[in-house]
């Protein structure tokens, strides 16, 4: 423990230092190593020969990593074997150094040209949820035709706990009542934790659509939906 300007601060001790561990990969490699560290949680290890020298990309975490988890790293970078157990061991017990990327403020846009989405929102909150449901909701950005084509008339990420209805519904030939339904719909998701079968990921759930049928103008909506755009 230090104490700088009157605050205590907490020294963080690695098992290596960069040098260490390049010089112990390059022991494993048999071949001169340039090793850059990153914060990159997408990419935790990747490596490249170039002129003779293996270029190595690995996550800062790997300071920390021992000696039979960095003779594995080199092993699989001389592609003597495939699988890398305590590589995949050492990332689940130190997912705290993972810096996490603070989630992206989204500015939001409920007012449309003929359907206002808070409004809408409101009254579902209102007369379904008990006005419990707190996620957010926007029209979205993306190219309406596509969308539509794809039946993605609505989203709902979990992340930022944010619901995108598609902006061609914005249109005065979309009842109001269907508008309602797919904004009711994108709500029981934030309401409903996704279930699992097994290591399946079950979205539309027995229960999921027994509350969506609910909806008072379902049956309605459905097939407006049907003959419209299907």
């Amino acid at each position: 423990m230090q104490k700088e300007n009157g605050q205590h601060q907490l020294s963080i001790l690695f098992a290596n230092t960069e040098n260490s561990l390049s010089r112990a990969l390059e022991k494993g490699l048999g071949r001169p190593v340039s090793l850059v560290l990153t914060e990159n949680s997408s990419s935790m290890l990747s490596a490249r020969l170039r002129d003779g020298v293996m270029h190595v990309r690995l996550h800062s975490m790997f300071l920390n990593a021992g000696p039979d988890v960095i003779d594995e790293m080199a092993g699989f970078i001389k592609k003597r074997r495939n699988s890398m157990p305590l590589f995949r061991r050492f990332i689940r017990d130190n997912n705290s150094c993972i810096r996490r990327k603070p989630p992206q403020k989204v500015s939001l846009k409920t007012g449309g040209r003929y359907h206002d989405l808070k409004e809408l929102y409101d009254e579902v909150n209102r007369e379904y949820f008990c006005g419990e449901i707190e996620a957010g909701i926007t029209w979205g950005s993306g190219k309406a035709r596509y969308a539509v084509r794809k039946r993605t008339l609505g989203s709902y990420s979990a992340g930022p706990n944010l619901i995108r209805i598609n902006p061609v519904m914005d249109n005065s030939r979309v009842p109001r009542y269907f508008i309602k339904y797919v904004v009711y719909h994108e709500m029981l998701h934030a309401g409903i934790a996704i279930q699992k079968n097994g290591s399946r990921r079950c979205v539309h759930s027995a229960e999921f659509r027994r509350r969506e049928k609910m909806f008072r103008d379902y049956e309605r909506a459905v097939d407006w939906e049907r003959r419209t755009w299907r």
